[in-house]
Order: C-alpha cells, then sequence, then structure tokens
C-alpha cells in the first residue's frame, strides 16, 4: 500500500503494546533502520516500514519486516 509495508497487531493491553514497541526498536536500532510504529485504541500497533529517503519499499525494509513478523510468531 503506498510503496510500505504494513504490520498490524493487536495486544493484550497498552503495557503488552508498549513493551513490543521496545522490542521493534531494539531490532531497528541494531539495522540503522527506523519503521513508523502507531498504537491506535490502547492495543492495536501499526506498523509502518518503508525506505523514508527512497520513499519506497527497499530489501532493508522487508529484513526488518521479516525480523519483526518472527518477532510476533
Amino acid at each position: 500500500k503506498d510503496n510500505k509495508l504494513f504490520i498490524r497487531t493487536k495486544q493484550e493491553n497498552f503495557t503488552d503494546c508498549v513493551e513490543l514497541i521496545n522490542k521493534i526498536a531494539r531490532i531497528a536500532e541494531e539495522q540503522n533502520h527506523h519503521p513508523n510504529l502507531f498504537i491506535k485504541e490502547y492495543r492495536i500497533l501499526e506498523i509502518e516500514i518503508y525506505t523514508h529517503d527512497e520513499n519506497t519499499v527497499t530489501e532493508k525494509d522487508w529484513k526488518l519486516a521479516v525480523e519483526i513478523d518472527d518477532l510476533l510468531r
């Protein structure tokens, strides 16, 4: 959608959502590639991944998305 990858996940509560964001932040820092993260309705996390300076999806985005997907399993 709009040259971006999206992941949406529903957590049990707000605290779990924030803890997940912290785990994603560690992965993002390791890869030096940072997604946009949005909390909606206190427990839904939406993750938007794309290469900002190219305004499209690149191999870096797929790598990050796979690691986040693995984290969610």
